[in-house]
């Protein structure tokens, strides 16, 4: 694992942003195209910003979710929203985007669907992570139902989990399906999340889902 420490934050989203670029350059260079997991949350927007702008063949990018809350995608709580403002605009706004909400079904249901939709993305090409003060990354919160499942090693690509402190069911691209990416970063920000990374490496993956996919990756770092 690399640890990249920026000076500050906005020197952080132009370097991922950077970084991430000249992945997705490399991947198309040697494939027909290439598959962008992207998770949600707060601190991606600034890098979709960033990236939005940037002149790839973006006709030839496939952007998932790393997860999602099993809600619609015009949802104000879905994470496609947020990829759709800030990603997905501007030369970025030819990308193909991988949808996973399905109207009428619930995530469980719609979970083994989707693993089969996905098999043709995977390996994933280039992958962006966040991770939370837990430990948690994507959707594989330590303790949460349908965790076991999504970190086994024989795991469908999609599981369906149910955080107990969720207002929503969701789906998250499981442990080796992210583990297995040919491209992986790590977004952090502040000391508690660095210390919390520190600790994350010297648990088992189930209390500390990051340490079971970020292993190879390059971590970003800024206070």
């Amino acid at each position: 694992m690399k640890f990249i420490e920026n000076a500050d934050r906005d020197m952080a989203v132009m370097n991922i942003a950077h970084a991430l670029t000249s992945d997705l350059r490399k991947c198309l260079l040697q494939h027909e195209f290439a598959s962008f997991a992207v998770p949600g949350g707060t601190t991606p927007g600034p890098i979709f910003d960033a990236m939005s702008s940037v002149e790839i063949d973006w006709h030839r990018v496939h952007v998932m979710l790393t997860d999602e809350r099993w809600v619609p995608d015009d949802h104000a709580r879905s994470n496609a929203g947020l990829v759709k403002a800030r990603l997905l605009t501007g030369k970025a706004a030819a990308a193909r985007f991988v949808s996973y909400y399905r109207q009428g079904l619930r995530a469980q249901e719609a979970a083994p669907q989707l693993s089969q939709k996905l098999t043709g993305e995977v390996p994933i090409s280039v992958l962006l992570l966040g991770m939370g003060a837990d430990m948690h990354t994507a959707s594989l919160f330590p303790g949460a139902p349908g965790l076991a499942e999504a970190m086994g090693r024989d795991a469908p690509l999609i599981c369906a989990v149910s955080p107990p402190d969720q207002p929503e069911d969701r789906i998250s691209l499981s442990a080796p399906a992210l583990a297995g990416a040919m491209d992986k970063h790590l977004v952090i920000f502040g000391d508690d999340k660095r210390a919390a990374l520190e600790r994350a490496m010297t648990l088992p993956p189930q209390d500390a889902p990051i340490g079971a996919v970020i292993k190879g990756g390059v971590v970003h770092w800024a206070a």
